[in-house]
């Protein structure tokens, strides 16, 4: 089969993400649901041809599939459809891959539902600005709008991290380096550590994954550059902990004086499905005052969420949900399914 005439024709039918496994048949996910072609599963030899037929659209050599071990990615781009971000693997002895689809022009933060408060965070001077939320919630989005925000509003230079690249920035007000893992450097470690000697001004890191990279993270952010990154957590409460409890214990009380100091805000997002059968973000918003800075430095961290509630600018992610269902945009079950206090949720919404 012509796999690029098949990407083209799934992102057109709204697919986010393309399936290709061994002993099923082609299949592609659009708004949460996984949707299957008709026809005859494929063979082990259907999923070589089609993954080699992939690594030749990447301009990759043959041998790559030849190396393979466990999992390969990489990311290309396929004229007039997108960019495809890929994962190839092995699954019971046969090759399989995963491609993700990036559009080329990355749409309006307005028209995806972020915020403007989660947009104005491309107006801080420096510190750390972290994305959270489970795989697939739009992270990666979110950060490239903040990254092409600055491009357009400010002048410097911004560094991209990313494993692989996804959105390509084009040089406008800023000068924009983008660096891919395994392909211009080795490590996102290794790329932020360098990344300080480069001038850098804004920084945009993939992913914070261990405390050595939050270290060196939390130390451009004291040197005055502005660090956008992310991490799989979901709440900002259970971000600063996760970021926290990274570190041996003997270091965690400087740690948390160092994160109070250099952390502006923490966006955690995940995606719900609609009752129009679509997905609507749900966001919550929490930046660093005064009081929430002493929370994080004097282990009170249990009591942000109470003064989330109480301040002008900031949301939790339950009173996002809240609103999305009294607006009959979600239904009740998505609600409670969703929040991160279950219980809570249920009695606000049968209870009311």
């Amino acid at each position: 089969m012509d796999i690029a005439k098949y990407l083209a024709e799934a992102v057109q039918k709204g697919a986010s993400d393309i399936f290709i496994v061994s002993g099923a048949a082609l299949a592609y996910k659009s708004a949460g649901m996984i949707f299957r072609e008709q026809g005859a599963p494929l063979t082990p030899e259907d999923t070589r041809d089609i993954v080699t037929q992939i690594c030749v659209i990447a301009g990759m050599d043959a041998d790559n599939l030849r190396r393979l071990k466990k999992e390969m990615d990489f990311s290309f781009p396929l004229p007039d459809v997108g960019r495809f971000r890929v994962n190839v693997y092995k699954q019971r002895g046969s090759l399989s891959a995963v491609l993700r689809f990036v559009p080329f022009t990355l749409p309006e933060s307005a028209s995806l539902g972020i915020p403007p408060a989660v947009m104005e965070l491309a107006a801080c001077k420096n510190g750390i600005v972290l994305v959270t939320g489970p795989a697939g919630s739009g992270k990666s989005t979110t950060l490239a709008c903040l990254v092409r925000r600055i491009n357009n509003m400010r002048s410097g230079h911004i560094i991209t991290i990313e494993d692989p690249i996804e959105f390509l920035h084009r040089h406008k007000r800023c000068i924009v380096s983008q660096r891919e893992i395994n392909i211009d450097t080795e490590s996102y470690l290794d790329a932020l550590t360098a990344a300080l000697r480069q001038s850098p001004d804004f920084i945009q890191l993939g992913e914070m994954r261990d405390h050595e990279i939050i270290n060196v993270a939390m130390t451009a952010a004291e040197m005055g550059r502005l660090v956008l990154s992310t991490l799989h957590t979901l709440g900002a409460v259970s971000t600063i902990e996760r970021i926290i409890d990274a570190f041996p214990v003997n270091q965690q009380q400087q740690v948390r004086i160092q994160l109070s100091s250099v952390l502006k805000a923490v966006v955690s997002q995940q995606l719900i499905p609609s009752v129009n059968g679509g997905l609507v973000p749900a966001f919550e918003i929490m930046t660093v005052n005064s009081e929430i800075k002493r929370m994080i430095r004097d282990e009170r961290t249990d009591q942000i969420e109470m003064a989330m509630q109480c301040t002008e600018g900031m949301q939790t992610m339950d009173s996002c949900i809240e609103r999305l269902y009294q607006n009959g945009i979600i239904t009740p079950e998505n609600a409670v399914e969703y929040a991160y206090n279950s219980e809570n949720m249920k009695k606000r919404i049968y209870m009311a």
